[in-house]
């Protein structure tokens, strides 16, 4: 039986958490035989519950309300339009969208390189869910290796925490592969356990760090965060619970590893220590805040059945959510940010580019684990948009004939290049949109590096012998 997942929005939005469940609101799915169903809040809400003094990661898949429509088999955009209400994207479409077909063709698939994506639990069905999705797109079946670290129960099909990680690996693993079909993807799996005021972040980084020291990833991809202000002594002005995070990031700096993170899907607010309220004012989240981490935002495309583009593409903002980005409470203008202190001040402030994912034009992606069964669902949010630009990243990496590391110094050069008009960078700037939400005046877009879509998308395959070049 197919099935239709809602999240319920966070109070204080101004939304209903039930304005996808009606059927009059997209009418044509009656004819699918759909069952309506409204899961539990978001995943994570449960660990924050239960240790209210401590901060979790939560996945950024899908959006504070989004709507996944649980179909037999993948629609067209022009059906998903018609029987869903929403734009649906294929990675095919994503390939001709971002330009990659002509990489692809001479030979610039991600080979030899490697992506690791993090996830608390994991799926319990990722390795065939992935084999369908390769099978349903003509994708060349994936080298996928599978690390577990500490001691992760099992898959519990009524606990909303791990159906929430699950959806998110699922939604990781296929999309790092299909930009980057090539490359080899090391899923490591964590454990969510309390550790020193924090809960999941600690496994989450001694995972990196392991797998860093023993010359496994070239890219990391992160599709989780936490409200900077959320972590134990923020509001003390001691950040000490969060900078004590960050060595596995230096330690890829070291290793010359790019590390990745998704820039939220709340806009410029985010989560409270509850996670089920919004901040009030603009607020920032980590890992994604971090200067060693490229942060990576959500942009709304609008294509065709094939691909191309019939409108540019804006800041993802929808009744579902918007890009994160804005400012850090806690970190300082890094110098790569020098040449945008007039729009960061004395800040870090992210993204610093965007890829799709918008929850109302979203992607396919194939599961098979209980509750849902063997179903094709559509999700989005900066989940979306983070493993799909470490597919670039490998791809890069390929080009160049070594690891990049980190490369926010040569994205911004490059940004930099192309705001004075040099056409090979491979950025595409966004200037239309905003990223306001739940209430909170965030940025808005427009030429040049901004703090809604940052320097915006790129055309990948400019954008992967540019950053090649120069990384």
């Amino acid at each position: 039986m197919s099935l239709l997942r809602t999240r319920p929005a966070p109070s204080g939005t101004g939304r209903s958490p039930l304005r996808h469940l009606g059927l009059a609101a997209i009418p044509a799915l009656a004819a699918f035989g759909l069952l309506w169903v409204q899961m539990p809040a978001a995943p994570a809400t449960a660990a924050h519950v239960a240790q209210p003094h401590a901060v979790a990661p939560v996945p950024d898949v899908a959006g504070p309300g989004s709507v996944t429509g649980q179909l037999p088999a993948p629609l067209s955009t022009t059906q998903c339009e018609a029987q869903l209400g929403i734009r649906c994207y294929s990675p095919l479409q994503y390939h001709v969208a971002y330009d990659l077909n002509r990489l692809y063709r001479e030979g610039i698939t991600g080979a030899g390189e490697t992506i690791l994506i993090v996830d608390s639990y994991g799926s319990p069905t990722i390795r065939h869910d992935i084999a369908t999705f390769d099978a349903e797109y003509g994708l060349p079946p994936v080298n996928l290796t599978i690390d577990r670290f500490g001691s992760i129960p099992p898959y519990d099909p009524t606990n909303s925490t791990m159906i929430g990680w699950a959806i998110e690996t699922t939604l990781d693993v296929e999309y790092a592969h299909s930009i980057a079909p090539g490359a080899n993807i090391v899923l490591a799996e964590t454990p969510v356990a309390e550790e020193e005021g924090t809960s999941g972040f600690p496994q989450m980084m001694n995972a990196e760090e392991t797998l860093i020291n023993r010359g496994v990833p070239d890219v990391i991809s992160q599709s989780f965060g936490a409200t900077e202000n959320t972590f134990p002594g923020f509001s003390s002005g001691n950040y000490s619970s969060l900078l004590d995070l960050r060595y596995a990031f230096k330690d890829a700096l070291r290793h010359h590893v790019t590390v990745l993170a998704a820039a939220g899907d709340y806009g410029a607010t985010n989560l409270e220590s509850n996670g089920s309220t919004l901040y009030p004012y603009p607020v920032n989240s980590w890992p994604s805040t971090d200067p060693l981490v490229t942060s990576v935002g959500g942009s709304d495309l609008t294509l065709d059945n094939d691909g191309n583009r019939v409108a540019p593409d804006t800041v993802w903002n929808d009744s579902d959510g918007a890009g994160g980005g804005g400012l850090s409470a806690v970190f300082s203008r890094p110098w790569f940010q020098d040449g945008v202190r007039n729009v960061v001040g004395d800040s870090r402030g992210t993204p610093d580019i965007s890829m799709s994912a918008a929850a109302t034009a979203g992607c396919w992606i194939y599961v098979s684990f209980a509750p849902f069964g063997s179903v094709w669902g559509v999700e989005g949010g900066t989940s979306e948009a983070t493993p799909m630009f470490a597919g670039i990243v490998a791809l890069a990496d390929q080009v160049a004939g070594h690891r990049l590391g980190d490369i926010n110094p040569a994205l911004y050069l490059l940004g930099a290049l192309s705001e004075r008009g040099d056409p090979r960078t491979g950025i595409v700037d966004i200037t239309t949109g905003n990223n306001s939400f739940g209430g909170v005046t965030g940025y808005n877009a427009g030429p040049g590096y901004d703090l809604a879509s940052g320097w915006g998308t790129v055309n990948a395959y400019q954008f992967v012998h540019a950053l090649a070049r120069i990384g």
